[in-house]
């Protein structure tokens, strides 16, 4: 039997794909024992292509939905994490959306996708059958980058009609939300837009899918997890004081709450395979 195969690339698309995608990556594993993972919350909608055999989400991130298996899928914003299960092979690209992208990919707000895992064949018939078809056929990561480049953007500059847009005040405080970290308060965020807080949040949640508070407890918890991720292996308490968090509890209270498992567990655990020195292209 051969070594395990553990591969990730990450590609940051084309200038004109930035305001509708932020990253892609792919993956590959095989020969690893059977398992599962988290699909943690982030900032991003997620929109995955799967490869050889479809993408196994035995629970779903609401909890309302039945577990299901796809071939394409786009999920929304959640705050609790989903469950991918494996038999020891995956293979994919995953896309990460900012809510623009979703509006002009999907012609759909955030919000209306908010903790669902939705078949891109439902929302677009041809433009999922034309992305499984096009990625699938070639082999190298740096041609299935390119392709997706040339398909987001031709699909992107179709000018889908949305059904409700994002107000401005909504996107100004998604801005200033990932400006500050996700430190600002809800108070300070109404009384930066002149609006109250009730009203805020309430335009927030419907154009987002998560309220302005819940959203920049993910900004915390997504930089926490960047930087455990990373090479240079900060202490939690450091990850705790660079992210915002009152201490090193607050930190693993939240961790819980978003990863199922405390930021020790998640780095026992996941680090090895999902997370381990992506390769930039």
């Amino acid at each position: 039997m051969g070594e395990p195969l553990v591969e990730q690339v990450r590609y940051r698309p084309g200038p004109a794909l930035v305001p509708y995608v932020a990253s892609y990556t792919g993956y590959r594993l095989d020969g690893v024992p059977p398992g599962v993972h988290p699909g943690l919350p982030s900032t991003s909608l997620t929109f995955i292509v799967s490869f050889d055999a479809p993408l196994d989400i035995a629970v779903m991130p609401g909890g309302r939905q039945a577990p299901d298996t796809f071939w394409a899928m786009v999920g929304g914003l959640h705050t609790m994490p989903a469950t991918v299960r494996h038999d020891g092979r995956q293979h994919g690209v995953q896309i990460e959306l900012t809510p623009r992208g979703a509006m002009a990919l999907f012609g759909t707000r955030p919000g209306d996708l908010a903790s669902t895992v939705v078949h891109v064949e439902e929302v677009d018939a041809s433009f999922a059958r034309e992305l499984i078809e096009r990625l699938s056929a070639v082999r190298s990561w740096s041609r299935r980058f390119a392709e997706l480049d040339s398909l987001l953007l031709r699909t992107a500059g179709r000018g889908r009609r949305i059904r409700a847009a994002i107000p401005p005040s909504a996107a100004d405080a998604w801005r200033l939300l990932h400006e500050t970290h996700g430190a600002i308060t809800v108070g300070g965020l109404a009384g930066e837009l002149g609006w109250s807080r009730r009203h805020l949040t309430e335009q927030f949640r419907r154009s987002y899918g998560i309220g302005p508070k819940e959203c920049a407890r993910v900004i915390r918890f997504e930089r926490a997890r960047a930087l455990l991720g990373s090479g240079r292996r900060p202490t939690l308490a450091e990850v705790a004081a660079a992210c915002g968090y009152a201490d090193q509890s607050h930190l693993t209270r939240d961790w819980k709450r978003f990863a199922g498992s405390t930021p020790s567990a998640w780095l026992a655990d996941e680090l090895p395979y999902v997370q381990d020195s992506p390769v930039d292209l």
